[in-house]
């Protein structure tokens, strides 16, 4: 396992648009992902099953979520580590999380790993947060504390939902998630 940061991707670049599976062989189209009557944006997290890091986010993410879709923010799942070194991260070990986990948002198959190089992801967990428009207002870690939840002094996510959901700005001021890197296939 190679622990990775993410790349600064500059704030304001426009989400990339995209169609990925579910592990069941729903389709999802990036625009659809959005409400777009009463929405405010879109919470996208590049995650996986087997590393460290990613398990230890998850239900951090999967809380964040619950609270995010309560400020009509929606979030979506995307895993670019469809690998066949790497068979905990298969779509039916997907569907076996999604339903041990209890998530209720999209967790998506990108099987070619196109939709992780559009985003310029680079570990999992990789978060961004895009505005109703579509343009990110934010791309970094969950908190300051990835391995003990009872450490975390800043949960600098939430407070850029509360930020955007209050209509005020976000932090400029953005730390970079970290974790394993993304098993790329080539």
């Amino acid at each position: 396992m190679a622990l990775l940061e993410s790349v600064l991707v500059p704030l304001g670049s426009k989400m990339p648009n995209f169609q990925l599976k579910s592990p069941e062989g729903t389709l999802y189209k990036s625009d659809d992902l959005y409400d777009k009557e009463k929405g405010r944006g879109l919470m996208a997290a590049f995650m996986c099953n087997h590393c460290p890091y990613a398990i230890a986010i998850w239900p951090r993410l999967i809380r964040l979520a619950n609270y995010a879709s309560g400020m009509r923010i929606k979030t979506v799942a995307i895993n670019p580590n469809i690998h066949p070194d790497y068979p905990e991260d298969s779509p039916a070990e997907m569907k076996k999380k999604i339903k041990d986990w209890k998530i209720e948002f999209p967790y998506l198959v990108d099987e070619t790993q196109q939709v992780a190089k559009d985003f310029k992801a680079q570990c999992t967990p990789d978060i961004y947060l895009f505005n109703n428009d579509h343009e990110l207002i934010y791309h970094g870690r969950v908190d300051d504390h990835w391995q003990d939840i009872n450490k975390v002094t800043k949960e600098e996510l939430k407070e850029a939902l509360n930020n955007h959901a209050a209509g005020l700005p976000v932090s400029k001021e953005q730390k970079p998630s970290m974790g394993c890197s993304i098993k790329w296939k080539v």
